[in-house]
């Protein structure tokens, strides 16, 4: 039996990705993709979320239920804007969807938001270590 992907929230596989394609681009023009994952990573449920699969990738809704103190329609809904959001991605194994991580969205984020503002820093650090290390000599 082959695996079936999907990357929208509610594709149930490749028999949906046009379904999944029109969700997106309408999710593209409501609010462009960094609004959205920081939307995604603005609630605890949806980082714990996060967390969990990072530690154990590719859980069954069942299992990710365990983690957090709410009803599994809530998970549902915090995983749908994950996958929205393109931070989690589903794949089928006969009957169950497993979720799993997908961290390509947060590594676009480092690179655009905070590894700019970490170079100077990182830069003074080595200047004043060369500074401090010349004093010694």
């Amino acid at each position: 039996m082959g695996t079936r992907i999907s990357f929208g929230s509610r594709g149930t596989g490749l028999d949906m990705q046009v379904n999944d394609c029109l969700l997106f681009v309408q999710v593209k023009y409501c609010m462009n993709q960094p609004d959205l994952l920081f939307k995604a990573l603005a609630d605890p449920s949806r980082r714990k979320l996060l967390d969990v699969l990072y530690s154990k990738d590719g859980q069954t809704l069942r299992e990710l239920c365990e983690y957090l103190d709410m009803t599994r329609q809530s998970v549902t809904q915090h995983l749908e804007l994950l996958q929205s959001a393109n931070l989690v991605a589903t794949s089928w194994r006969g009957r169950e969807k497993l979720h799993f991580l997908n961290p390509v969205p947060l590594q676009e984020i480092y690179e655009r938001w905070i590894a700019k503002f970490e170079k100077p820093r990182l830069k003074a650090l080595h200047n004043l270590k060369r500074r401090l290390e010349g004093e010694r000599q």
